[in-house]
């Protein structure tokens, strides 16, 4: 057997049920003498035009068949039809579905074609395969050393395949704005990419996927997923104590509660290493919170929660911050002998253009008057 050195080969493999596939075309068979026929070709129409012909003529071989699908997808790629290279791609997909090269292939077309969908499709069915590398079972009589340098092996060969199908599934979900969409996309990532180091990245937009389609079930139950494999996941906790303070089932306030106490310990605001995405958390987490203990009537207990978010969203996040301010305006407009410091801390969230604005300055309003009152 001779693999296609001067083709860019991928090979058919019969070692192990899991490992990847690569094409090869035995030497010396009238596969391998017209290809370098094909190849000695310098016409590119003249080329494709071979190349089918020869996919005609070894159609009873699926290696030799995928192979002529595939670059014909690169060929018709080459001269910009996109969607005829991704159909002959899926061509050669069928006759080689494990194969890494060509799936990084089908991607970077989706990818030249903006389609978000395929992209990930693609990439997801490569990180599978990526995924499966390691749980391929040890041939008999093969010792564990010799196993263990195999799998390390291909490991290796695939490695940048498998890095950038990962990138590229990320980078497509990331960049879906429907909302239905991008969960769907989410869904097939993780699938291909169990554990895909943007995990992180990927769980923050599922929950917000799921908070932007109102999916208060399904949020809550992908976030304590999440938790249950990583309960640090900052992402998660704050996504599931805000989602949870407006919750109106049962046990839902004391959970959010829980979850912004859990977001406050694990950012560690005050820590000397603390950044800025771990300030933004702790000050979230500090607004929901004091949010939480307001609903509880613990007006008292709000108001420093409420403080030490205003410090550290100031400067940090514009929106959070005003919605900080506002709902410490409201907590001091509650207390007694508090207006000023609700007039103050109202004042300054008007300044502030967004949703939060037309609220504040209503409740403003009525702070105002109440101390013309001097109530």
């Amino acid at each position: 057997m001779r693999p296609l050195g001067w083709l860019a080969p991928l090979i058919f493999a019969a070692f192990l049920q899991a490992q990847v596939e690569k094409l090869t075309i035995a030497a010396g068979t009238p596969e391998d003498r017209e290809l370098q026929s094909i190849s000695n070709e310098p016409d590119a129409q003249k080329k494709l035009a071979m190349y089918q012909d020869f996919a005609q003529k070894f159609n009873a071989n699926p290696v030799a068949v995928a192979y002529a699908d595939w670059q014909i997808s690169q060929s018709y790629q080459a001269a910009g039809d996109l969607p005829k290279a991704l159909d002959y791609g899926d061509k050669a997909l069928a006759n080689a579905p494990r194969d890494l090269d060509i799936l990084v292939s089908q991607t970077g077309i989706a990818q030249q074609m903006k389609d978000n969908t395929k992209t990930v499709d693609y990439a997801a069915d490569g990180g599978k395969i990526c995924d499966s590398i390691a749980k391929q079972p040890k041939p008999e009589g093969m010792s564990d050393q010799d196993f263990a340098n195999h799998i390390a092996d291909d490991k290796t060969s695939a490695k940048s395949s498998c890095d950038f199908l990962e990138a590229a599934g990320f980078n497509a979900l990331s960049s879906e704005n429907d909302a239905k969409a991008r969960m769907s996309d989410v869904e097939r990532f993780t699938s291909g990419f169990p554990n895909s180091q943007y995990q992180e990245q990927v769980t923050s937009y599922a929950m917000v996927s799921l908070s932007e389609l109102k999916d208060t079930p399904r949020l809550v139950a992908f976030g304590e997923k999440t938790l249950a494999a990583n309960p640090n996941s900052l992402p998660a906790l704050l996504l599931l104590s805000g989602t949870l303070a407006d919750d109106p089932q049962p046990g839902s306030l004391g959970k959010s509660v829980t979850y912004a106490q859990k977001a406050i310990e694990v950012a560690k605001a005050d820590a000397p290493d603390a950044d800025r995405s771990r300030k933004l958390s702790a000050g979230m987490a500090h607004s929901t919170l004091g949010y939480d203990y307001m609903k509880q009537n613990k007006t008292a207990n709000a108001v420093p929660e409420l403080q030490a978010a205003v410090t550290l969203l100031k400067g940090q996040d514009d929106q959070q911050y005003a919605m900080a301010l506002y709902r410490l305006g409201y907590a001091y407009a509650k207390l007694p002998n508090h207006l000023s410091e609700a007039r103050a801390a109202l004042t300054e969230a008007v300044k502030i253009p967004g949703p939060v604005q037309q609220p504040a300055q209503e409740l403003l309003t009525k702070v105002n008057a109440a101390r013309s009152k001097g109530q």
